[in-house]
């Protein structure tokens, strides 16, 4: 069995919000992470996994000392977070908050050379470090330019060249491709996977399925600050190996998504997707061949119209629908405040 790298134990988080009416405002209390119990082991590339506004990022803050724990501790690369809090900053690269956490007045060399020194990554090493880091990811196009002249993209990869600078054992990644576009987003996975064979461990936060199956050991599916599921992202699909998993598109309204929810066999209806009318709806059940027939009929019954329709292999985006009801794609804050 590996080494535990980094350990949680009931880590929580509460922060206390202010709704205001008028002249009057009102304490609210909004709980971030709900007691997280989780070990990541040593040369593994761990991924959490949740919707926006599921407690990725408070996590991954109290991990690196950016946010106090409300209750409970974590231990990374063998430091208490709360005890030996510069000792767990010497020994992590971050990539957190992307692009915000870059100095846009400087160049992008200025920045790392910053950074590589805040580090105290000795000079020579320093302009080594950087010049490898800028072919690793191609930055030498844009590397002497301020950062306010650089795209979306271009940032984010000059702040994941940050997280590298210091050439860190244990490295956190928060959604490291959100703004990418499609060939960068795949370059960035393949440098992850090539720095976790040279030996170093990755914390990687994602809302995107296809990342967590593609690049992680182990996943944690996280929603409203809890985690719900562990394992391997095979062992995850596999916990839903007796039910089946059908996709329908179409012009599909509210009232037919709740309509399905109730036909016998039909463990969950969640929407998927909308876009332009049309809705991209997953329906998890017991026996497909068995309950299409019923299922069309509901539908068509009730005023809907069906384009498509697909059964297709467990992901771990069903998984997270089978156990919340919604699918990654709904931000976990929006539910929590219509539900009150």
């Amino acid at each position: 069995m590996p080494d535990v790298i980094i350990k949680m134990e009931e880590l929580s988080k509460t922060f206390i919000s202010k709704d205001r009416k008028g002249l009057r405002s009102k304490k609210r209390e909004v709980q971030a992470l709900k007691g997280v119990n989780l070990e990541i082991y040593d040369g593994e590339i761990f991924g959490l996994l949740g919707p926006n506004g599921a407690g990725k990022t408070t996590l991954i803050k109290c991990l690196t000392t950016l946010l106090i724990p409300t209750s409970g501790t974590a231990w990374v690369n063998g430091y208490n977070i709360l005890t030996h809090e510069n000792m767990v900053r010497a020994s992590i690269g971050c990539m957190l908050m992307g692009e915000r956490g870059l100095y846009w007045k400087l160049t992008g060399r200025e920045n790392l050379d910053y950074f590589g020194a805040l580090y105290h990554v000795p000079k020579p090493a320093r302009r080594k470090r950087i010049e490898e880091l800028s072919t690793l990811l191609s930055l030498g196009d844009y590397l002497e330019r301020s950062v306010e002249t650089y795209s979306s993209g271009q940032k984010m990869l000059l702040a994941f060249a940050k997280a590298l600078i210091n050439d860190a054992p244990v490295l956190f990644l928060d959604e490291p491709t959100v703004t990418m576009d499609v060939p960068t987003a795949r370059k960035l996975r393949k440098i992850v996977r090539d720095l976790n064979e040279e030996g170093h461990t990755i914390f990687y936060t994602t809302h995107l399925m296809l990342e967590a199956e593609e690049l992680c050991h182990r996943v944690a599916i996280i929603d409203r600050g809890g985690v719900i599921e562990l394992g391997t992202p095979q062992e995850l699909k596999s916990s839903l190996v007796t039910e089946e998993v059908i996709t329908l598109e179409g012009v599909i309204q509210e009232n037919v998504v709740q309509n399905l929810r109730e036909i016998p066999g039909v463990k969950s209806a969640t929407i998927k997707s909308e876009s332009k009318g049309r809705t991209t709806l997953a329906v998890i059940c017991d026996d497909s061949r068995q309950l299409l027939p019923r299922i069309i009929e509901t539908m068509v019954g009730n005023g809907a119209t069906v384009d498509f329709i697909k059964p297709h292999e467990v992901t771990l985006e069903d998984v997270f629908i089978a156990r919340t009801g919604r699918s990654l794609g709904v931000d976990t804050r929006v539910v929590a405040q219509k539900e009150g």
